[in-house]
């Protein structure tokens, strides 16, 4: 797990170079005590195809139940944000950002929804999480539709 003095907090950072390179920041969980869940949504989500160079793009819909710390908002932003010149297929990208975060920050639960706008014509949906929802965890549903076209 990375250091508690965050890297990007409250100071200028650029887009790391690639996914690999990125910090991760994370933080004392405020209410370490608390059983609570943190969303994060990032419905401009974009890396590129591993084949054709050409860019996918995603609504990606994070779920997590802290533990001992959480993701500063900021380095995660631009985690997601190395991505934009990363070539993965839509399951690596997806899998891969949650067991990352999972492995590093080690919540008490997390999920991740990858929600892939169609290329050829066919839409894909990734989904992940650590394990079984923690008992009495409130969980709302992450309430991005299937994707319909013109319909």
């Amino acid at each position: 797990m990375a250091e508690l003095q965050p890297l990007h907090l409250g100071r200028s950072s650029g887009l790391p170079e690639s996914p690999a390179a990125a910090v991760l920041d994370y933080v004392p969980n405020p209410r370490a005590g608390a059983l609570f869940a943190v969303r994060f949504a990032a419905p401009e989500f974009t890396s590129l195809c591993p084949v054709t160079g050409q860019p996918d793009f995603a609504h990606l819909v994070i779920d997590y139940a802290p533990a001992a710390t959480i993701v500063e908002s900021k380095s995660l932003k631009l985690f997601l944000g190395a991505f934009r010149n990363h070539a993965g297929f839509h399951e690596d990208v997806t899998v891969g950002i949650g067991q990352r975060l999972f492995a590093e920050m080690a919540p008490r639960w997390l999920r991740i929804g990858g929600y892939w706008y169609p290329r050829g014509g066919i839409p894909i949906d990734v989904f992940w999480q650590s394990g079984a929802v923690p008992d009495g965890l409130w969980l709302p549903d992450q309430a991005v539709p299937g994707y319909r076209g013109r319909g």
